[in-house]
């Protein structure tokens, strides 16, 4: 079975193994799918298939303690201890819980495998999030992640940036829309956390199998039906729904989902009022053909629309510090309209000729066409404001500091095409398990940029000349790539029996090669995880590798809209150390885990960052340098919910080649960053819950727009905000509704989600107002302020 494939990465290798099998169901008789089947203390696990079978191999001579769980069941345990080679059944039964919390102590309990992290996708559904939701804002909580915009899924890991991150759906990688500048544009992300099974996450020092970039990989796969379900959700953000079924004798099975999302409501509390118009709609869908035991093929597609619209009004920003307070206020005239519309397929061949063996071919087309245009006229006004909090005047208007206006124009367009070619196979043994693969991408990129600025700053032309009239600004470019890379890896696994212990390696290489530049690229890396005999039960790994991220697009266009036709490979070499400790406080289980890095960064193409858009300085090269430590310590807080805090400590600087200026921070140097999820749910009635989620992210480094890398020193303030989420059940398996109409509804629960709850102004980004002295004032752009938003979900 591929279960036992996949599942037996750190299974393989012992001196001697059983095969255990068997059944589970629930207390009725019917067949439990996607059951957490698991041995205690070791990182070994599989899930039942959807007729309730299951298949693992786990080590013989040992005596060993398998967990049955699944959300909504009672967990079961087993103590097996069989002979080599020996062939154990079991029929497990599992009952219903009214508490629905069974799964958290299982997962808490289990070895953590190598650098990467599995998390269970049931959280998506509780976590509260203002614009993203679902899988990215989960990630976000976890240490090394980094995010300071509620309105993007984007996020940055362990002082890289977001192109550095890898994101994978049923191993077919995963891209994002190229022109998107600010996170009100960015609409859906491609996850749609409905349809998830299983999420995997490493923030560094990840095996060779994972790609060629520097930073972080995110692994998703989606699940693959054994009856019909059904979902449904709706709010004053948007709306979903989704449903999966089987067909043809279960032979044939689907899971699809829609989505519609539009941050109008979010949008209307930003300073800027005007006409907010977004509109982002996707369809996704994977079917599974199953022709015999051994062999299925599968289709995923997507189908996603961004639009957006705004025709701004006026803004008023107060800003500055108690000595020199400031305020702007803007009349603008013109609109914005953007359209990005993306598109994927993939069909892939699966084949498993017997139970060590699984091969996997797949074929992918990715496509996306993109357009941004506006033309905005803005007249503000900057003015000083009065101080004396004893004056009738207080807050109002004292001086006015000069007035100004601008023009910004843009008419820009992409169209990409990307196709693959892919092959992915394992092999277990007894002793070993190897992946490996190979792939052929072939890229079509064709853009076109026109866009200028005009500025007329406090009252004199930007840049100052008394015989013409100049662009603050301007950007006129046409380029068309189309190139091709071969990429592919090998790698094992396998164990080593001490007597004090148990001991993990993991070994791999992987190479990369791009027509474009003629640049072959050769990345070994390996790892090491101990798990000593230790009462006190506690782990530990080491990894180190190196990691050449390839130029895709935008790291070869010049801050003049060329193409570097020079670039190479970003470098990274990193090593990650690590410990895990699982501990017991009040009776219930805990694990606390750090982990400390350097990376030794080489071959850098500086950028800078506005919002969420990222220049390169493709015609310039710098090293580098992270280093830091995560930590994070989860469990039950509250009986019967798990709940965690992440601490992380950075630092990342840059040293450009040629500008004078040695090192200086990196645009993601942010020194402290601190995350929190909190559950909780009333003693005696667990159908009332609440949820948290809490962040802080230290101050950004920033700098005046066209300016050079070493002036963005200016450090923008920190980044503060809570959301609350309370949520009651109206209808369960424990509390069920026999009204006609709600006959079929399996769990309904209605939401009262609560925005940043202190209401706090975070900054992302700032409008520069310049005089013809050389005098700049940066007036930040405010994020989102305090929402609430009332959510219903149902499920059938």
């Amino acid at each position: 079975m591929i279960l036992f494939v996949l599942s037996a990465i750190h299974s393989t290798g012992q001196s001697s193994n059983a095969t255990f099998r068997g059944l589970v169901t629930d207390q009725h008789g019917n067949p439990l799918d996607m059951v957490n089947i698991g041995l205690k203390d070791y990182p070994l696990g599989t899930s039942s298939n959807r007729e309730g079978k299951f298949l693992l191999r786990i080590p013989a001579d040992k005596e060993i303690v398998i967990i049955f769980s699944s959300l909504g069941y009672e967990s079961v345990s087993d103590t097996i201890n069989a002979s080599a080679e020996e062939n154990v059944y079991r029929e497990i039964t599992l009952n219903s819980t009214n508490l629905q919390l069974a799964e958290v102590v299982v997962t808490e309990q289990r070895r953590r495998s190598g650098n990467v992290t599995r998390l269970d996708p049931k959280f998506t559904g509780v976590m509260p999030d203002a614009a993203t939701g679902g899988v990215e804002a989960l990630i976000k909580t976890l240490p090394g992640v980094s995010s300071n915009n509620e309105l993007s899924s984007q996020y940055t890991v362990r002082g890289g940036n977001f192109d550095e991150n890898m994101v994978y759906v049923n191993d077919i990688e995963i891209y994002r829309p190229f022109l998107i500048r600010a996170g009100q544009q960015e609409g859906l992300s491609f996850i749609n956390s409905d349809m998830v099974s299983t999420i995997e996450f490493s923030s560094g020092g990840f095996s060779a199998k994972y790609g060629d970039k520097m930073s972080s990989v995110l692994d998703i796969k989606y699940r693959k039906p054994s009856q019909f379900r059904g979902s449904a959700s709706m709010s004053l953000l948007g709306a979903t729904a989704h449903f999966e079924d089987v067909a043809l004798k279960g032979k044939l099975s689907h899971i699809s989902g829609i989505r519609y999302k539009t941050n109008r409501y979010m949008l209307g509390g930003l300073d800027e009022k005007g006409n907010y118009n977004p509109q982002f709609v996707d369809f996704q869908t994977y079917i599974t053909y199953q022709f015999s035991e051994k062999f299925n093929i599968s289709f995923l597609g997507n189908a996603a629309q961004n639009q957006y619209q705004f025709i701004p009004q006026t803004r008023k920003t107060t800003f500055g510090t108690w000595q020199n307070p400031l305020n702007t206020t803007i009349f603008f005239e013109g609109q914005e309209i953007d359209d990005f519309k993306t598109y994927l397929g993939a069909l892939s061949a699966n084949y498993h000729p017997n139970l060590n063996l699984n091969l996997k071919f797949s074929a992918s087309a990715f496509k996306t066409s993109e357009k941004e245009t506006y033309d905005i006229l803005g007249q503000y006004y900057l003015n000083q404001l009065e101080r004396n909090m004893s004056s009738e005047e207080f807050g109002d208007s004292i001086l006015n500091l000069g007035v100004g206006s601008f023009l910004n124009h843009a008419r820009n367009t992409l169209n990409a095409h990307v196709f693959s070619f892919s092959h992915r196979g394992a092999f277990n043994s007894e002793n070993h398990l190897v992946n490996w693969g190979l792939k052929f991408q072939h890229e079509k990129f064709e853009s076109k940029i026109n866009e200028w600025i005009y500025r007329d700053s406090t009252g004199y032309s930007l840049p100052y000349s008394d015989s013409e009239v100049l662009l603050y600004y301007t950007l006129n470019s046409a380029n068309k790539i189309s190139s091709n890379r071969l990429t592919g890896f090998v790698q094992d696994t396998w164990s080593l029996p001490v007597s004090s212990g148990d001991l993990y390696l993991n070994g791999g290489v992987r190479f990369n090669y791009w027509d474009f530049n003629d640049e072959l690229l050769i990345s070994p890396r390996a790892s090491v995880s101990f798990y000593p005999a230790w009462k006190h039960k506690m782990s530990f790994s080491l990894s180190a590798g190196m990691y050449h991220q390839s130029p895709f697009f935008k790291e070869l266009k010049t801050r003049d809209g060329s193409i570097n036709y020079n670039s190479k490979a970003q470098r990274s070499f990193q090593i990650v150390a690590g410990s895990d400790l699982l501990f017991t406080a009040w009776d219930r289980p805990f694990r606390f885990t750090t982990e400390a890095y350097y990376k030794w960064l080489s071959r850098l193409v500086p950028y800078q960052i506005d919002n969420v858009q990222i220049r390169y300085l493709a015609d310039q090269e710098a090293k580098g340098y992270a280093t830091g430590i995560d930590m994070k310590i989860n469990g039950e807080f509250v009986s019967g919910v798990q709940s965690w805090a992440s601490l992380s400590l950075l630092e990342t600087k840059e040293n450009i080649f040629n500008d004078g200026h040695g090192y200086i921070p990196r645009p993601t140097d942010q020194w402290v960053n601190f995350s929190l999820f909190f559950q909780d749910y009333l003693p005696g009635n667990p159908s009332w819950k609440m949820h948290l989620s809490g962040f802080y992210g230290a101050r950004l480094p920033t700098g005046p727009p066209n300016s050079e890398r070493y002036e963005d020193v200016f450090r923008m303030p920190p980044y503060r905000r809570i959301d609350l989420g309370f949520s009651k059940v109206l209808i369960s398996a424990a509390r069920p509704v026999k009204h006609n109409f709600l006959r079929h509804v399996n769990d309904m629960s209605l939401s009262l989600e609560v925005f940043n709850l202190l209401n706090i102004k975070n900054t992302i980004s700032y409008f520069w107002v310049s005089s013809i002295y050389g005098d700049q004032f940066a007036v930040p752009n405010y994020l989102t302020d305090r929402k609430f938003n009332l959510k219903l979900t149902v499920k059938f």
